[in-house]
This record gives C-alpha cells, sequence and structure tokens, in this order.
C-alpha cells in the first residue's frame, strides 16, 4: 500500500529535478569584472551582446576584449534666431 504512493511521487520528485531552469545572473560575474550586467547583455535581455561572448568563450575574462568604437555622438545646435 505504501509502496503504491511512495513509488509515483519519486518518480515525480526526479522529474521535477530534470526539468532545466534557467540560470539566475551571476552577481559575481559583476564583482568580478567590475562592470555593469548591461557590459554584456542588451538591456532587459539574456542574449549576449559582443562582450558577452568574449567572456564566454574566453574562459570566463573579459581580458583583451576591445568594444567596437561607437561613431561620436554630434551636438546639436540651437536653431539660428530669426530678428
Amino acid at each position: 500500500m505504501l509502496a503504491r504512493i511512495l513509488v509515483p511521487l519519486g518518480v515525480l520528485s526526479a522529474g521535477l529535478m530534470l526539468i532545466p531552469q534557467d540560470t539566475p545572473a551571476k552577481p559575481d560575474y559583476t564583482r568580478r569584472t567590475k562592470k555593469d550586467c548591461e557590459y554584456c547583455h542588451p538591456p532587459n535581455s539574456r542574449l549576449l551582446n559582443d562582450a558577452g561572448k568574449y567572456y564566454a568563450e574566453h574562459k570566463n575574462s573579459l581580458e583583451g576584449f576591445k568594444p567596437k568604437e561607437e561613431p561620436p555622438k554630434e551636438a546639436k545646435q540651437a536653431p539660428a534666431k530669426s530678428k
């Protein structure tokens, strides 16, 4: 009688433990690299940008990574006042 309850319960428990789960963010990465999460991830995303891919491919190190240079932002000039 007890086996009729314990066996299905054991199978259910083992199945729940084998279900893939999302890996939570690892705060030790931000402490180790001294970079914000957005350095390796696009905002509000779990995807990796170039820095994140480099970090993953180089044994969890950003040593030697050179970010792409962004074009300089042009300062907006105020429109000329007409008299």
